[in-house]
C-alpha cells in the first residue's frame, strides 16, 4: 500500500461515490450552524420539503449577529432579533440541538465544537463559516462551505466535494519570549501570502506544532483560510486525547479507550507525498503584528512597516500603496509606537481561557491607557463562567476593560459592536480588512499578550518590554 496523508486517510474513509475528475460524495459526521448560516439553509430545506437527515449530528448556536453587550439579550441587537427567533424556530422543528443565550454551550461556533467535544479526531465537519478550518487541530476535516452547501449537508449528511490538494507546514525550534500561536500563523501567512495555499488543505507538523497545547493548535488552524486554504489540520496525539476526555459529547469509558487506538493511526505515513512542502524556522518568528489591510501584510513587531517604493511587483507595490493609504501610515517606519484607539480581545483565533490568561497576565497590576476604549469577549459561556471562576474578569475589569457577553462581537462588526470610522483597533481577531470591524476602522491583528500590551501602552508596543 502506498503511503498516505493523514488527509487522503480521512478523506478515504468518508468517500460515498467518487464522480471523476476529483469529485467526490463524502459523508458528513458533523454539521454545526449558526444564526447567520442556519435560518436560510433550514428556509431552503423546508420549501422544498426535505427534511433534516440526521438532527442528531447538527449543533446550533447564536453567535454573529447577537449583541456582547452586558446583560444582552437574543434581542437585544435589533437587526439580529429577527435571525435568532427564525435560529430558535428552526431548529425546534428540526429536532437540532441549539445552545442559546445564556446557556452553558453557547457561544463562538467554533469555539463550542471541540469544548463540547463534538469535534473528533478522523471526523469530517462542515459549516457555513470560512473559520470552520479552526477544528482541524483536533484531527478532524473541516470545511466552511455556502448556504447552499449547508442546505444540502442537512438534508443528505453528504457533500459533493472536489479533493483538496495536500500542504504540508512544517515548523521547527523552540518558540522565542513573547512569541505565540497566533505570531507564528501571522508570521507564516506573510512569509507565503495569502493565496499560497488555495486549493489546499495544510496539514501542520513538526516539533514547534507538537509543543503547542490543543488552544493554540486551535489559533493556528483558524487562520488557514487566510492563506487561500480550504482548511488546516494537526495529526492527534496524546495532547488530543487528553484535551477530548470527559467532554461532553465525547465517547465515555471503554468506548473512549477504544477510539484513542483508531485515532493513534490517524497520522501521515512516512513518505506520504505532499503537493506542496515548506518549513519555517520557529527561532526566525518575534511577536507578530499586521500593518495594512490583509494578513499577509504582518511584519515583527520591532521591524520596519515595508516601503512600496522598494517593493518590484507592480500589483503588490499597489496593493501595499493602497493599505498604507487605509491605515494611515508610512512605509519605512516603525509599527510600534502608533496610537492605539481601541483594543479587543475576542474571536474564534484567540477568546480561549488560556487567551484570557495570556492577556490577563499583562494586564494585572496595570492599567488601560487614557484614551483606550478596551474589550474582552469570551469565546463561549463556559470560558465566561471559567475565566470567572479564576478571577479573570476582575483582572480585565480593574485594568480598565470592559467584560462583555459571548460571540462574535467586533470581529465581524454584525452585531452593534462597531469601531468608528478612522479608529485604530490593535484586535485578537483574524481578518484587517477594510471596513472589517467598522466603516474607516484601522484594525492590527495581533496575539492576546500583545493586545493587551498596546491597552496599557496606548500605543502598539512589543510585548517583551513588559
Amino acid at each position: 500500500m502506498m503511503p498516505a496523508t493523514l488527509i487522503d486517510k480521512i478523506w478515504c474513509q468518508h468517500a460515498v461515490r467518487e464522480f471523476g475528475d476529483g469529485w467526490t460524495l463524502l459523508a458528513i459526521d458533523r454539521q454545526l450552524i449558526h444564526d447567520l448560516s442556519g435560518p436560510p439553509a433550514l428556509k431552503a430545506l423546508t420549501a422544498r420539503g426535505v427534511p433534516v437527515h440526521s438532527p442528531d449530528l447538527v449543533f446550533a448556536t447564536p453567535d454573529h449577529v447577537v449583541s456582547s453587550e452586558p446583560g444582552r439579550t437574543g434581542e437585544t441587537m435589533g437587526p439580529g432579533a429577527g435571525l435568532w427567533r427564525e435560529l430558535r424556530q428552526r431548529t425546534g422543528a428540526a429536532g437540532i440541538r441549539l445552545f442559546d443565550v445564556g446557556e452553558r454551550g453557547q457561544g463562538i461556533v467554533h469555539v463550542i465544537g471541540p469544548e463540547l467535544g463534538l469535534v473528533l479526531p478522523g471526523a469530517t465537519l462542515v459549516c457555513g463559516d470560512s473559520h470552520t478550518c479552526t477544528n482541524g487541530a483536533l484531527g478532524a476535516l473541516a470545511f466552511g462551505v455556502g448556504t447552499s452547501e449547508c442546505a444540502h449537508a442537512l438534508g443528505t449528511a453528504t457533500l459533493r466535494m472536489r479533493k483538496p490538494r495536500k500542504m504540508r507546514l512544517t515548523i521547527e525550534g523552540r518558540l522565542g519570549r513573547g512569541v505565540t500561536a497566533k505570531d507564528v500563523i501571522l508570521h507564516a501567512i506573510a512569509v507565503f501570502g495569502t493565496s499560497a495555499a488555495v486549493q489546499h488543505v495544510i496539514e501542520y507538523a513538526g516539533s514547534t506544532v507538537r509543543a503547542l497545547d490543543i488552544e493554540e493548535r486551535l489559533t493556528l488552524c483558524n487562520l488557514s483560510v487566510e492563506m487561500g486554504a480550504r482548511s488546516g489540520i494537526v495529526a492527534p496525539d496524546d495532547k488530543t486525547f487528553d484535551y477530548l476526555a470527559g467532554r461532553r459529547n465525547a465517547p465515555g469509558g471503554a468506548l473512549f479507550e477504544r477510539a484513542v487506538d483508531h485515532w493513534r493511526r490517524l497520522a501521515s505515513d512516512e513518505g506520504a507525498v505532499f503537493d506542496t512542502d515548506v518549513a519555517l524556522d520557529a527561532r526566525a518568528i518575534a511577536p507578530t503584528l499586521t500593518w495594512g489591510t490583509d494578513p499577509g501584510q504582518a511584519m515583527p513587531v520591532d521591524g520596519l512597516i515595508p516601503d512600496p517604493r522598494e517593493i518590484g511587483d507592480p500589483a503588490a507595490r499597489q496593493r501595499a500603496e493602497a493599505a498604507l493609504a487605509y491605515m494611515g501610515l508610512a512605509g519605512g517606519q516603525p509599527l510600534a509606537g502608533a496610537a492605539v484607539d481601541i483594543v479587543f480581545i475576542g474571536s474564534c483565533a484567540n477568546a480561549r481561557l488560556s487567551d484570557l490568561r495570556a492577556a490577563a497576565a499583562i494586564l494585572r497590576g496595570r492599567r488601560v491607557a487614557t484614551g483606550v476604549t478596551a474589550w474582552a469577549v469570551p469565546g463561549s459561556e463556559q470560558v465566561k463562567r471559567d475565566a470567572e471562576a479564576e478571577g479573570l474578569d476582575r483582572v480585565f475589569r480593574d485594568a480598565g476593560f470592559q467584560w462583555r457577553e459571548p460571540g462574535c462581537s467586533l470581529c465581524v462588526a454584525a452585531n452593534g459592536d462597531v469601531a468608528p470610522p478612522g479608529a485604530r483597533v490593535v484586535s485578537t481577531s483574524n481578518r484587517n480588512f477594510v471596513g472589517r470591524q467598522g466603516p474607516g476602522a484601522r484594525t492590527h491583528l495581533a496575539s492576546p499578550a500583545s493586545a493587551a500590551a498596546a491597552a496599557v501602552a496606548g500605543r502598539i508596543v512589543d510585548v517583551r518590554s513588559f
